[in-house]
C-alpha cells in the first residue's frame, strides 16, 4: 500500500496569517474574534466574527488578477503559496501530470454573488453584470486557478460537503495518491463568508451566537451556556505526497496521513444525530483504515462548533467509539479561530500536524462549565495548551446535510 505524507502547509487564519504564527497563536490560546468590519452589521442579530487581519492580496498575485478573483480564491492562493514554499517544490523537476489539486469551499464566491445580484436588483433592471461574475463566483474556480498558476495537469476538482468540505478534500487527495492515481496533491479549503447574506442566513437558522455584549467568550464549545457558532474565514493548504516520491526529492516530512472516514448522519437538514451515530461511524472507518484502535489516539480535534445540539451529539459519538477516557485530550480550536465553514477541516488538520510536530495540545478557550453528561469523561484541555507527545491525532468535521469526514494523522 502506498503511504501518504505531508510535506508542506499553508495557513491564513483569524489568529495568524502563516503556519508559524497560527501554531504559536494556538499555543497561546489567542482569540480571533472581533466586531465585524467587512460590512455594517449594526442591525444584525450577530455583530461579531473571526476575521482575517491585515491580508494583502498583492503579496501573492498581480493587481489585475486580484480584480478577477473573489476573496475566497485570493485566500486559497495565499495559503497554497506558503505550502509550496514550505515543501520546497520545484514543479519543473517533477511530472506535473501526476500532481493534482482538490480544493474545498462550501460557499465559493458568495460575496461576488451577493454584490452582483444586489447591483442588478437595486439598478434600473438593465443586466450589467461583470464579465468575471461567473468565474469569480463558482465554487470550483479556486482549484482551477491553483492548477493554472503552477501548471498542474493532474486530477482537479472541488469538494462541497458544507462544514466537512476541506476534510473531504484531504481524504480524497489521500485516496488518489494511495490508489496510484497521483504522486502529489495540493489540497485544503478556503472561505470568505463574512458578508451580510451569510450572517443573515445563519441568524435566520439560529445557528450563530448572538452574544454581542460579551462576544470574546461567544465561542465556548461544550459549555452549558453555549448559544451557537462564531463565523470565521481564511484558508488552509496541505501538500500531500507519496512517501517514496517525497524521500527521493529530499523533502522534509511533517506527518503522515493514515486514515480517512466518510459517512452520513442521514438524519436532518441542519442538525446532527442526537446520539452521534454518523460521527461514530466516520471515526470508526478512519480508525479501521489506519489499522489502529481508539486507544491509540492521543489527541482529538473536535468539530465542536459551540452549538447546543451539535457539541452534545459529537460527544455522544465520541463515547460510542472511545468510551470514557480521562487521558484522551480533546480540544476545540474553533474556540479561537471561529468556524471557517468549508475551510475548517484544513485549518484543523494543520492544527493536528502542529500538535504532532511540536508535542502540544491546543486549548479549548472560553469554556468554563462542561456539559454535566460528560464532565470528567475526557481531558477537554481547558484554558491553556498542554505539553504532550502525540503519535496519532484525529480531526472531526460535520456539515449541514449530515456530511461526516474524519481524518487521522500520524507522527512520521
Amino acid at each position: 500500500m502506498r503511504r501518504v505524507v505531508i510535506t508542506g502547509l499553508g495557513a491564513l487564519t483569524p489568529i495568524g496569517n502563516n503556519v508559524r504564527d497560527f501554531w504559536q497563536a494556538l499555543k497561546n490560546g489567542k482569540n480571533g474574534v472581533g466586531e465585524i468590519t467587512k460590512f455594517d452589521a449594526s442591525k444584525f442579530k450577530t455583530q461579531f466574527a473571526c476575521e482575517v487581519k491585515g491580508f494583502d492580496p498583492l503579496q501573492f498575485m498581480e493587481k489585475s488578477d486580484a480584480r478577477k478573483y473573489d476573496l475566497y480564491t485570493q485566500y486559497a492562493l495565499a495559503a497554497v503559496a506558503e505550502s509550496v514554499e514550505q515543501a520546497k517544490l520545484d514543479f519543473e523537476s517533477i511530472n506535473k501530470d501526476r500532481v493534482g489539486v482538490i480544493w474545498g469551499s462550501g460557499n465559493g464566491g458568495i460575496e461576488t454573488f451577493q454584490e452582483q445580484v444586489k447591483e442588478y436588483v437595486l439598478g434600473d433592471g438593465t443586466p450589467r453584470f461583470n464579465p468575471f461574475f461567473i468565474p469569480k463566483m463558482i465554487a470550483n474556480i479556486a482549484s482551477g486557478i491553483v492548477a493554472m498558476k503552477y501548471g498542474l495537469r493532474g486530477v482537479n476538482y472541488t469538494t462541497v460537503s458544507a462544514c466537512a468540505t476541506s476534510n473531504t478534500a484531504i481524504i480524497d487527495a489521500f485516496n488518489y495518491i494511495k490508489w496510484n492515481k497521483a504522486d502529489m496533491m495540493i489540497t485544503g479549503g478556503s472561505e470568505a463568508p463574512v458578508v451580510a447574506s451569510t450572517v443573515g442566513g445563519f441568524n435566520a437558522s439560529r445557528a450563530m451566537s448572538t452574544l454581542n455584549d460579551d462576544f470574546s467568550k461567544a465561542s465556548r464549545p461544550f459549555d452549558v451556556n453555549r448559544d451557537g457558532f462564531v463565523l470565521g474565514e481564511g484558508a488552509g493548504a496541505l501538500v500531500l505526497e507519496e512517501l517514496e516520491h517525497a524521500l527521493k526529492r529530499g523533502a522534509n516530512i511533517l506527518a503522515e496521513v493514515v486514515g480517512g472516514g466518510m459517512a452520513s448522519d442521514a438524519y436532518h437538514l441542519t442538525g446532527t444525530h442526537p446520539n452521534g451515530d454518523g460521527a461514530a461511524l466516520g471515526m470508526r472507518l478512519a480508525l479501521e483504515e489506519a489499522g489502529i484502535s481508539a486507544e491509540d489516539i492521543d489527541y482529538l480535534n473536535a468539530h465542536a462548533t459551540s452549538t447546543p445540539q451539535g457539541d452534545l451529539s459529537e460527544l455522544r459519538g465520541i463515547e460510542q467509539v472511545f468510551g470514557r477516557r480521562e487521558s484522551l485530550n480533546i480540544s476545540a480550536t474553533k474556540s479561537m479561530t471561529g468556524h471557517l465553514l468549508g475551510a475548517a477541516g484544513a485549518i484543523e488538520a494543520i492544527a493536528c500536524v502542529g500538535a504532532i510536530a511540536q508535542s502540544f495540545v491546543p486549548p479549548t478557550i472560553n469554556s468554563q462549565e462542561i456539559e454535566p453528561e460528560f464532565d470528567g469523561a475526557y481531558n477537554f484541555t481547558l484554558g491553556k495548551a498542554q505539553e504532550k507527545e502525540i503519535t496519532f491525532a484525529m480531526s472531526n468535521t460535520f456539515g449541514f446535510g449530515g456530511h461526516i469526514a474524519t481524518s487521522i494523522f500520524k507522527k512520521y
